[in-house]
């Protein structure tokens, strides 16, 4: 197939076109490089079955394609709060761009959503039927209502003009490829360590996230895509739940450090906790995450270890 990726030179894009270029598809893989960067994607450039595209999704863009999967959008709260603006006209110009291009050439189109659509949830473990506990105007919201007014556009072009849409909610995601400097806990606490610097903790560090392997993740988006049971959303992520302070320990651990924990006040509306519900995942996908925390932090180490 030929197959469109937007935020392809991402985090999560550029294994995404790894593993499509693998499975003997073409991609086009569209980015605009505020997050995304072409050492993520230098490794294909010489490939002929993948292009390289340097576009803004908040433009319309004309292409002939069998598959879109949307991953544009900045998604860790340094990168999103630097321009809020534009964040959220990712989320909702570039939403009804790759929409109007699907219903134009009758493509499949994937959202990949977020967790972040649950907000400071009320409800543990969250499942798909939550419908969330976001503040509509606080610092996150550029992010988080722009994904939820996103899915929202998905769903009515699928009741109204019937394109064929798949959703999924994603939760937190590491692994090599990651920006040293994007401000997630995961990039933050192994840069930290590295460096020997203190290691920030905001809050107690008594908050607790889910964290899945980068390569989990994009088989789990794969299915989602290919299968034709349900549009979603689908909730992914790996349900082991860890609070902050045991994800700081386990990274002093396996890098040797010595930095010492210190503590930060908790920025605003910081979700208190994060845990997926993926029964329906492992029902309609057939997946479940395989790789643990330590194995995925130890490869994600190596990545960082040959950029300092």
């Amino acid at each position: 197939m030929r197959i469109l990726v937007t935020g392809g030179a991402g985090f999560l894009g550029s294994h995404l076109c790894d593993r499509l270029i693998e499975q003997g598809h073409d991609v086009i893989c569209l980015d605009n490089y505020f997050t995304g960067s072409k050492k993520n994607v230098e490794h294909l450039t010489g490939n002929p079955r993948f292009e390289l595209v340097r576009h803004d999704i908040t433009l319309p863009i004309l292409l002939e394609v069998d598959r879109i999967y949307n991953l544009a959008c900045p998604a860790s709260p340094v990168h999103y709060q630097y321009n809020p603006v534009k964040t959220i006209k990712t989320s909702l110009l570039g939403s009804v761009n790759m929409l109007g291009l699907a219903k134009r050439v009758k493509a499949r189109i994937l959202q990949a959503s977020t967790s972040e659509v649950y907000g400071d949830p009320t409800v543990h473990p969250q499942t798909e039927e939550y419908w969330g506990n976001v503040n509509p105007i606080g610092i996150r919201s550029c992010y988080d209502e722009g994904k939820r007014v996103a899915e929202t556009l998905f769903m009515d072009y699928h009741r109204q003009n019937k394109v064929d849409i798949r959703i999924v909610r994603i939760f937190n995601t590491y692994g090599p490829r990651m920006h040293p400097n994007d401000g997630r806990v995961v990039s933050n606490f192994i840069v930290q360590a590295l460096q020997n610097k203190d290691i920030t903790v905001y809050g107690d560090g008594s908050q607790t996230r889910s964290f899945c392997f980068a390569s989990d993740l994009v088989e789990a988006i794969l299915r989602a895509m290919e299968q034709t049971d349900s549009i979603g959303p689908i909730n992914i992520g790996n349900p082991g739940e860890f609070t902050i302070l045991e994800l700081a320990e386990k990274v002093l651990k396996l890098t040797g450090s010595k930095s010492k924990i210190v503590r930060e006040p908790l920025p605003s509306d910081d979700p208190k906790q994060r845990k997926p519900d993926i029964s329906k995942a492992k029902k309609i996908l057939g997946w479940e995450p395989k790789v643990n925390l330590e194995e995925g932090l130890s490869q994600t180490i190596e990545y960082f270890k040959k950029l300092t």
